[in-house]
């Protein structure tokens, strides 16, 4: 694989005919708005390219792209069928109840609002969802946790610790009362097979352990 180059500050991980893997920034959108905000491809000067999966603006982290129509078949038929393993890594106001565990859900997604909702019952709009974390690191108040997502639904992550009562550090939207950071959300890893040379590749990009929610300090849970 080529070496870790960057192109208008935004770093590029990895590139080849047919997949581009970048390290988002936070405070980008994923692409293009309707009333004119430049996505992350138009800050790349990148044209042709496929999105396949999208970060919320307030979101870093590793982002996979596909250079064809080929790929883009390719990985999209492999996220369709959950071949495509996307892992986040998250800090959360209070501590979850167990060290691990499975979350599964009925998610509203009210698109006027912009915002997703747990209900109890299946009927339009509402989708299940579904994933497993673990938890690394403990605070007094917060905890660090990596988390697999099964299903891809809006805000996810962010609605299914906080209708557990742990929501995201930095996430008002969802319930927290931080105000002094952004969404402790971090695209973390990413696997899949290459379109072309049918291999496992994996990307992983880290957000900065030095600095404030991240920073949780030498408290460990050994998963």
């Amino acid at each position: 694989m080529e070496n870790t180059i960057c192109t208008n500050d935004i770093e590029i991980i990895f590139e080849d005919e047919d997949v581009l893997v970048i390290n988002k920034p936070v405070g980008i959108l994923s692409e293009d708005s309707p009333k004119g905000e430049k996505g992350i491809l138009t800050h790349l000067q990148k044209e042709n390219i496929y999105l396949l999966h999208r970060l919320d603006r307030e979101v870093g982290g590793v982002m996979v792209f596909a250079k064809n129509k080929k790929s883009a078949s390719a990985l999209s038929t492999d996220i369709a069928n959950g071949k495509f393993y996307k892992t986040y890594l998250a800090v959360t106001d209070g501590i979850p109840e167990n060290d691990e565990g499975i979350y599964k859900d009925l998610l509203f997604k009210d698109s006027k609002k912009n915002r997703s909702f747990v209900v109890n019952r299946m009927r339009r709009g509402v989708r299940e969802a579904s994933l497993e974390y673990v938890v690394l690191k403990k605070s007094e108040k917060n905890a660090l946790v990596k988390v697999l997502l099964h299903t891809g639904r809006t805000h996810q992550i962010r609605v299914q610790f906080s209708s557990r009562k742990t929501p995201l550090t930095g996430d008002g939207r969802y319930g927290s009362k931080v105000r002094d950071c952004g969404i402790a959300l971090h695209s973390h890893n990413i696997k899949f097979i290459h379109p072309r040379t049918k291999e496992k590749v994996e990307f992983v990009s880290n957000p900065d352990f030095n600095i404030y929610p991240w920073n949780l300090g030498d408290v460990t849970y050994n998963a």
